[in-house]
Order: C-alpha cells, then structure tokens, then sequence
C-alpha cells in the first residue's frame, strides 16, 4: 500500500519560469513598502503591477 503524497497540492497556475531583473535603491523601497502594507510577498506584488500594465495596454488597444 502506497501513502499518500505529503505537502500542498499542485497549482492551478504553476510558476515555473525565473526571470531576473535589476532595481534601484528606490525601486526596492517602494516593492518593500508595497509588501509591508499589503502583507503580500514580492513576487506577488510584481505580478500585480505587471497585470495592471497588461490591462491598461488591453483596453488602450481594444
């Protein structure tokens, strides 16, 4: 009899891809005020901002 798996389930939405960018001093000052007053990770607060841009450009162009 094999035990069943351990850990979270897998993702609806898998982040695979690494991407690496560079920031300034300021840049990271304000991704890190961001994180502190929403309580969400880095990570997320980029998407965030990358799904702001992406809709703003989407209803420009529609």
């Amino acid at each position: 009899m094999v035990s069943p798996a351990h850990g979270r389930p897998p993702s609806k939405d898998p982040k695979i891809h690494d991407t690496k960018i560079r920031m300034s001093d300021k840049d990271i000052e304000m991704l890190e005020y961001c994180c502190k007053e929403t309580g969400k990770k880095k990570a997320e607060i980029i998407r965030i901002g990358i799904r702001k841009v992406y809709e703003e450009l989407k209803n420009k162009n529609d």
